[in-house]
């Protein structure tokens, strides 16, 4: 099998190389691209003063930030904005992201909308919208993320923020990355692009394989292709296509050690034959257009297409030193796959227009979205370790709503502006048992509605504020039970609050923010994995602040730091989620980062802290460890990381980094079932050389 696994990855990273280099000389003809920037929905946008019409909490981390970090994934980024929390990796490193915003928890990003270039990338936002695919770092140029008000433009379940990836356009003509480290770990890509030099059409493509034997023994081999490009179909007209394909096989589980084999250091897998195996295929096809200077449409048709196959292993019993699993080859039933297969379809349209009216300057924002997703859902049984079997359970389920929002800027003097706006989203769900024939369907329409301001003090302060309903749909497993019978769940509802200062003043930037999100009906999702057997709802209360400090000395120092406060982060009334004033789980009271960076000619390096304080990883706020580890405090802990880019030419550049420098051992998770010990030292290195 291993053998068998290694041929196919190489006879694929040849085909991948013999592609993109006949596609590079395919670019011989053509002549370097100029800074073209290909139609996309953006969340923050690309003019020079964008973030200051935005009345909430704004992080837009660009190319070279990342550069500095050298990431190994996307959460590695995630975490040291204010506000964020990222939950322990299970592997693959975050190709499974556990992604939570103010307090809210993290487990599979369910409280976080996750975007890539304006497209939804969670696999469905109305059946399941748990997360189960991260794109590679590596072909990210930017991070955009928004908080507060704003954000109702892009639902739904967009309360705590809206993330969204910039995808990158490739390199204008070849270029070639190579990463190695410890753990096995490897990379390569391949990038070529360029511009015509007759119809000023644009393009390029991207390939990534990566792999790692896992600090925990849980590998992963990774595949991605992103093929992307534009061309300017009119005067002020532009039509651009991306094509993404991920493939990711993980040796990964939701069981993870107990407390004797983490207080052993144990290394090895403690399910070494789970496998979470992920494909993904997407196109996006985007149009803009500027009617005039004052007015601009933008047209987002995406589709996308996820397999997820979870192969888990039966449990017999969990002691405090093991996992007893059930033998398999015994003519039993051993293996379950729970397997899905997702698909979206979607269209985006919104209108921009700039107006004066009643004697003062406005900025208007119409939108409107139709989507429609479908899900397979399959519980697969095997009497042996080949991942294919008897299929148990099967559903066909399915989706669909029309979305609508507008927003008016009123700018009333020249420093004060005003932005009421609302959404309402209209949707259905439809749960069918292919096996049984039962089936069930529910609709709902949900008016959201918004307001908030930002005022210009003085050219180095601005204040912003705004209120605002928050809004994200019961999941299909909670809002249609297995009978077929509509649970009349409303949707989770909060009433959110924020105040926030931000301003620049030479080498010093600002940002601080207070905030409140008071949720009159959280919900608890179904989840065929974990065993929730009812949907609960109850009312908790999220209240802290963030601050963000940077200042730029002089001779290429440079210091920024942020910390996020959650004093308050609490069920409110005793229900089925917790006791009155108990702590939402995986919730840390301070999270908090600070680096400091040296840049010089044609060097950078960073050292960047990042401290997270005790969690809880339950609704009962459980202190002492229970005896298979799910139970108990998450204690607090610091890592350290280390960086440095080096360019020895315009072409050629090396760069790496060392993660957790000085080998902090610590459990990052105690959830989904056992102890997820955090990554141990690690680091990698590599280098680019770019053909011209």
């Amino acid at each position: 099998m291993k053998h068998q696994e290694v041929f196919c990855s190489r006879n694929r990273l040849a085909w991948i190389s013999s592609f993109a280099l006949l596609y590079g000389s395919a670019f011989s003809n053509w002549v370097k691209a100029q800074d073209i920037e290909l139609p996309r929905i953006d969340i923050v946008g690309r003019e020079e003063n964008a973030l200051s019409k935005i009345p909430g909490t704004v992080d837009v981390i660009n190319q070279k930030r990342m550069e500095e970090l050298q990431p190994q994934s996307l959460q590695d980024v995630l975490k040291t904005i204010p506000g964020v929390n990222i939950r322990g990796d299970e592997g693959g490193l975050g190709s499974i992201p556990n992604i939570g915003i103010r307090g809210l928890n993290p487990s599979r990003s369910s409280k976080v909308l996750l975007l890539e270039d304006g497209a939804p990338i969670q696999p469905s936002l109305f059946i399941s919208n748990a997360s189960y695919y991260s794109p590679p770092v590596e072909r990210i140029g930017g991070i955009e993320v928004l908080k507060g008000a704003s954000g109702l433009k892009y639902g739904p379940s967009n309360i705590g923020g809206v993330v969204n990836y910039l995808s990158k356009t490739p390199s204008n003509g070849f270029k070639l990355t190579g990463k190695v480290g410890n753990y096995g770990y490897r990379l390569a890509e391949i990038e070529a692009g360029g511009k015509s030099s007759s119809n000023g059409a644009v393009g390029g493509i991207n390939f990534i394989q990566s792999e790692s034997n896992g600090y925990q023994d849980n590998g992963f081999k990774m595949y991605d292709v992103l093929m992307k490009g534009g061309i300017e179909v009119a005067q002020n007209q532009w039509l651009s296509l991306k094509y993404t394909h991920y493939d990711n096989n993980i040796n990964t589980s939701y069981v993870g050690l107990r407390p004797a084999q983490y207080s052993n250091g144990m290394k090895a897998n403690p399910a070494p034959n789970d496998r979470f195996i992920t494909q993904r295929n997407a196109v996006d096809i985007n149009h803009s257009i500027d009617i005039d200077q004052d007015t601009k449409i933008n047209t987002l048709l995406y589709w996308s297409k996820l397999s997820r196959d979870y192969w888990r292993q039966s449990i017999v019993k969990r002691t405090q030193d093991t996992t007893v699993f059930k033998p398999c080859n015994l003519g039993s039933d051993c293996l379950v796959g729970r397997n899905r297969e997702f698909q979206m379809l979607g269209l985006d349209s919104r209108l921009s227009h700039a107006y004066k009216a009643f004697g003062i300057a406005n900025e208007a924002e119409f939108g409107i979205r139709l989507h429609t997703e479908s899900q397979i859902n399959q519980l697969v049984n095997s009497k042996t370790t080949a991942y294919s079997g008897r299929v148990s359970f099967n559903e066909d389920n399915k989706a669909n709503s029309l979305a609508m929002y507008a927003q008016n800027r009123f700018l009333l003097t020249k420093d004060f502006a005003l932005i009421p706006g609302v959404r309402v989203e209209s949707y259905n769900q439809t749960r069918s048992n292919v096996i049984t024939n039962k089936s069930g369907s529910t609709k709902n329409v949900e008016t959201i509605p918004q307001i908030g301001a930002t005022w210009q003090v003085v050219p180095q302060a601005q204040v912003y504020g705004s209120l605002y309903k928050g809004f994200a749909p019961a999941q299909l497993a909670t809002a249609i039970d297995d009978k077929g019978v509509d649970q009349q769940l409303s949707p989770e509802r909060s009433t959110n609050m924020e105040l926030g200062l931000r301003g620049r003043s030479g080498g010093f930037s600002y940002d601080s923010a207070v905030f409140s999100m008071n949720f009159s009906n959280q919900i608890v999702n179904q989840s065929l994995a974990a065993g929730i057997s009812k949907a609960n709802g109850g009312k908790s209360l999220h209240q802290g602040a963030e601050l963000a400090l940077g200042y730029q000395f002089d001779h290429g120092w440079g210091i920024n730091g942020n910390a996020t406060y959650i004093p308050v982060a609490k069920f409110v009334g005793t229900n089925s989620l917790g006791r009155d004033g108990n702590r939402i789980p995986y919730t840390p009271k301070l999270s908090s980062n600070l680096g400091v960076s040296y840049e010089r000619n044609s060097f950078n390096t960073l050292v960047s802290l990042n401290y997270v304080s005790t969690q809880y990883a339950d609704s009962a706020n459980t202190v002492i460890e229970n005896e298979i580890g799910t139970l108990g405090e998450v204690p607090s802990y610091v890592t350290v990381n280390w960086s440095a880019n080096y360019a020895i030419n315009k072409d050629w550049k090396v760069f790496g980094v060392i993660n957790n420098l000085f080998d902090k051992r610590y459990i990052s998770s105690r959830s989904p079932d056992g102890i997820f010990a955090g990554a141990p030292l690690n680091f990698q290195a590599g280098m680019s050389y770019h053909f011209n």
